[in-house]
């Protein structure tokens, strides 16, 4: 293979010149972290989402101040915007794929719109899944696809199958995650209108937790009542929307003084706090502990 080649399966972009266009890359995770490391160990964002499949190799990931145990068929769904870095292990090995919103997302398809917010974008779920190992064969035959249409050089029809090709790597994820939760609870999972109903609901606060938007703005743009609302998250996780309103803000915070090199007032401000004092009030009123002093212990 040219290197040409090599490089055309290890950093490919679609329309890459124009940030709301479809874009995807795929890179060798060994390399990947080699050519990163001094970037990669410490906690940094993304613009996009990010698959990290460790085939092999063994450690810990950080997403969101948490620490994961990494083995062997381990793989992280890692959101636009959430904080996550690579311990000091150069050893493993596996794949990175990349992409933005637009070229997973299509329209308003209901399997597009799950796939972003329950692998992704969902904090009330674990950031990760293992893989078993007839998911491993199944996946390996979607990286295999995804890498020989990018040596091709015939552009018709290329878009479409890569994005074909990954929403089929996430499906497959999917099944075993469904699966994984039925065995755990032995309650059957079915896709229904009130888990669509919760999805739609923390895509909102993710959108608009800056906004200081009420819980009935909230059910508004729902087409529900504050109390449906109110009811749909008790029954799911015995959370009031109030709580998980607050919640996505302490994570914003936490996210920002952990990567960011905004003073307090400067993150207050972004998130909608025009009284420093009160944001350190609330902060502490959530975590027990002022912005400084958390900044000082995850420093």
């Amino acid at each position: 293979m040219t290197n040409q080649s090599n490089n055309i399966i290890n950093e490919y972009h679609l329309n890459r010149h124009q940030a709301d266009k479809p874009q995807f890359a795929i890179h060798d995770l060994n390399n990947y972290i080699t050519k990163h490391q001094g970037l990669t160990t410490k906690p940094h964002i993304h613009s996009y989402y990010q698959i990290i499949w460790f085939k092999k190799g063994n450690g810990k990931h950080y997403v969101d101040l948490k620490e994961y145990e990494v083995s062997e068929n381990t793989v992280f769904f890692i959101a636009k915007n959430q904080v996550h870095y690579f311990d000091n292990n150069t050893c493993y090995n596996g794949f990175l794929l990349h992409f933005n919103e637009t070229f997973l997302v299509q329209k308003e398809s209901e399997t597009d719109f799950f796939l972003k917010c329950n692998l992704f974008n969902n904090s009330y779920q674990q950031p990760y899944s293992y893989i078993d190992k007839e998911t491993d064969s199944i996946l390996n035959q979607y990286i295999s696809q995804i890498k020989r249409e990018f040596e091709n050089v015939e552009e018709f029809g290329k878009e479409e199958l890569l994005r074909a090709y990954l929403k089929s790597f996430l499906i497959q994820i999917q099944r075993i995650k469904k699966e994984h939760a039925q065995s755990q609870s032995n309650i059957p999972f079915v896709l229904d209108e009130k888990r669509l109903q919760l999805l739609k609901f923390i895509n909102l606060i993710d959108e608009n937790y800056t906004k200081r938007i009420s819980v009935s703005s909230y059910a508004n743009s729902l087409l529900i009542t504050s109390r449906t609302l109110s009811d749909l998250t008790h029954q799911l996780l015995n959370k009031t929307p109030s709580q998980m309103i607050q919640e996505r803000i302490i994570l914003e915070i936490q996210r920002l003084l952990l990567h960011s090199d905004l003073n307090i007032n400067q993150i207050g401000y972004r998130l909608g706090f025009d009284d420093p004092s009160y944001f350190v009030k609330y902060f502490k009123k959530h975590t027990k502990i002022s912005p400084s002093e958390f900044r000082k212990v995850i420093s």
